[in-house]
């Protein structure tokens, strides 16, 4: 057995006996580490007296590193922060206290899949997301009417969404573009709610309104332009409510992913990432849709990751494939753009089907999905 396999079967054991909150809340200390520190763990044998502790803490300090002690029901993890490098790990692994002694490559860890194998399920309202579970999120771009939203909100359930999708408040590339109704919207989402049944998304793009969202809102998307509002992320740890975090329009994996960690390092780990497209050298559609993030993200982290190829394609005739494609490639949903007058909508209208459009589409999705183990 090689020696990661060996590091991650080690935590495995860590986290049957103690539990996952018991690692999270070593990695959570761990998180605020400075830039360019490297984190090295320090499992102790189960049962090891306090004595032994204090002498393996003060091995640790005796070498220029600061030290953060998690103390569980039957093991104690030590995290040694600093210059870790320099630091020769066999000096701790003669100690016959001393279990493991492992090194922490990524800058996430809350997020990280090595500390949490099994795959996370958030439930939004009723509605799990990740698992076998497939999340079919429809909706207009933007509110645009109660008997519009109602409309499409009965057409999508009966074809077999689950939740609910449709902007309140709408981030424009132009200030001179329709901005979506604000606060009437949102109030417009919760009456579809009431008359449906289904769980509302809406996307939050300032504090301002953030007591409101977590009242009133099931799922809170945070759109690519605020994927590193770091304030705004900080913020939402502090909600009850699931957060929908798409991907930035330039954003590396790792960059996507850390931001996720500080909605989690804030208190709040129900996080679905999103895969909306980014930006590439290619003007014929409105993004590329990187579905190679699907397969990645699933071997860095253990959160849900959903595929909106609406907003990636910008072109409704693209929607389809690669909904299709999405869903053989593992994703754990699909946020799709659903309008029951594209031609005259006030938003992206170019990229969303109709209802029929769409009631096709999902009959397809429900032959594809059992042979990947989902359930629609």
């Amino acid at each position: 057995m090689g020696t990661r396999r060996k590091d991650i079967f080690a935590l495995y054991v860590v986290m049957y006996i103690e539990g996952v909150s018991f690692l999270q809340e070593i990695f959570r200390r761990l998180v605020s580490r400075k830039k360019g520190e490297k984190t090295m763990i320090i499992v102790l044998r189960p049962g090891t007296k306090p004595e032994d502790v204090k002498r393996v803490e003060q091995m640790v300090m005796s070498k220029g590193l600061d030290i953060h002690t998690v103390v569980g029901e039957g093991i104690t993890i030590i995290g040694c922060i600093g210059d870790t490098s320099c630091v020769d790990s066999r000096l701790f692994e003669v100690e016959t206290c001393v279990d493991k002694v492992m090194h922490v490559q990524e800058p996430y860890k809350l997020a990280n899949r090595a500390f949490h194998p099994e795959d996370s399920v958030v439930d939004v309202s009723g509605v799990k997301v990740g698992g076998k579970h497939l999340a079919l999120i429809a909706g207009p771009c933007s509110v645009e009417s109660e008997e519009q939203v109602i409309e499409i909100a009965r057409a999508a359930k009966a074809s077999g969404a689950n939740l609910l999708r449709g902007g309140a408040f709408k981030p424009r590339t132009s200030p001179y573009s329709f901005q979506g109704k604000g606060l009437e919207g949102l109030e417009i989402l919760c009456t579809a709610r009431q008359e449906t049944g289904l769980p509302i998304v809406s996307e939050l793009m300032s504090l301002e309104y953030l007591d409101v969202f977590d009242e009133k809102v099931d799922l809170i998307q945070i759109g690519a332009r605020n994927m590193q509002n770091f304030d705004l992320l900080k913020h939402l740890g502090q909600t009850k409510r699931p957060i929908l975090l798409k991907r930035g329009l330039n954003a590396t994996y790792e960059e996507w992913i850390m931001a996720a960690e500080y909605v989690m390092a804030a208190g709040n780990e129900n996080v679905i990432l999103c895969e909306r497209g980014v930006r590439t050298f290619e003007s014929y559609t409105r993004n590329t849709l990187d579905l190679q993030a699907i397969p990645v993200i699933k071997t860095l982290s253990h959160l849900p990751i959903i595929i909106d190829p609406s907003h990636a394609g910008g072109k409704w005739w693209l929607v389809e494939p690669m909904a299709k494609a999405a869903v053989a490639a593992g994703a754990d949903g699909l946020m799709i753009e659903v309008h029951n007058d594209p031609a005259n909508a006030l938003c992206d209208g170019s990229q969303s089907l109709k209802p029929e459009k769409y009631d096709a589409l999902l009959k397809a999705i429900a032959r594809i999905a059992p042979v990947v183990g989902r359930q629609v």
